[in-house]
């Protein structure tokens, strides 16, 4: 994922950090060591970015249940 793509992600949706960190269930922490460069998603979690970036109101929805 290039760098600043989580933050990227995130902004197009309209969402804070803390918004985004509840709806998708990502640690908050995380989520601001990714959108300043000190850490970097991988594996599964690379996967669900991706997916919450093609249909976040699917994964939103799927999470509600």
């Amino acid at each position: 994922m290039k760098k600043n793509q989580v933050r990227d992600i995130r902004m197009k949706l309209g969402l804070s950090q803390s918004e985004f960190s509840v709806r998708y269930q990502i640690s908050l922490r995380t989520l601001q060591q990714w959108e300043q460069g000190r850490r970097e998603p991988e594996g599964a979690v690379l996967a669900y970015l991706r997916v919450i970036e093609r249909n976040p109101e699917l994964v939103k929805e799927t999470l509600e249940r």
